[in-house]
């Protein structure tokens, strides 16, 4: 395995950024739409594919409003009103606990003094109700939601909004997300990108750049969930 890049500026490491959904928050809508389908693996991932589907639901993570969302659906699918009503209405069954490994290292990070950040795509209106499920998003020193930006990932006009408003510079910033377009354009903005494989795996990585010394804790990795 290649070794990681060292950050670019002399200091080292001056700031973490986190992405949320997959890295520390287990997000999925099918956590809802198994109930929603009674158990029907092939019914419900046929509605995700081609309904509420990915790229739709990402027009709300870049600031659409969901009242238009769902109309827009109703028009297109009268036949799934039930199960399209239910993506917002019961949007808060989406979410499944905290991804706890990679909430230890945010601890931790936090107790050495690191700066830490949160960039995420997010709509505005459910982001309140992650914020109050988990504690853990008051450990960060600013989040910014690409919903509030009506600007999504990977564009990289909102990550020059996170550098600016929160004075960061890239290039002694590391960046965690799992996905690799995003990634890739944090590379592209001077940033130490780390795509995410799990808690164990980014112990490691930090490890590897002198973020955390010696050998972790016992238990302390937790599962590599994603």
């Amino acid at each position: 395995m290649d070794p990681l890049p060292v950050p670019h500026r002399e200091g080292g490491v001056s700031a973490v950024v986190f992405d949320l959904g997959g890295v520390l928050i287990d997000w999925d809508p099918r956590h809802l739409y198994r109930k929603v389908f009674a158990g029907d693996e092939a019914a419900m991932e046929t509605f995700l594919a081609t309904v509420c589907t990915p790229e739709w639901n990402a027009q709300q993570d870049a600031g659409r409003p969901w009242a238009d969302a769902i109309a827009s659906l109703l028009r297109e699918f009268p036949e799934e009103r039930d199960h399209i009503v239910a993506f917002h209405e019961r949007w808060p069954e989406t979410l499944g606990g905290p991804i706890e490994g990679t909430v230890a290292i945010l601890g931790e990070l936090r107790a050495r003094g690191m700066p830490i950040y949160a960039l995420s795509n997010w709509s505005a209106e459910t982001f309140p109700v992650a914020r109050a499920r988990y504690p853990f998003l008051g450990l960060f020193d600013g989040i910014v939601i690409s919903g509030e930006e009506r600007l999504a990932k990977p564009d990289s006009r909102l990550f020059r909004i996170l550098f600016e408003r929160f004075q960061l510079d890239p290039r002694s910033t590391i960046f965690v997300d799992d996905v690799e377009p995003n990634t890739a354009v944090a590379a592209e903005m001077g940033m130490l990108p780390l795509r995410f494989m799990g808690p164990a795996a980014l112990r490691a990585d930090l490890r590897a750049l002198g973020l955390f010394g010696g050998p972790a804790a016992s238990g302390a990795d937790g599962s590599d969930q994603t």
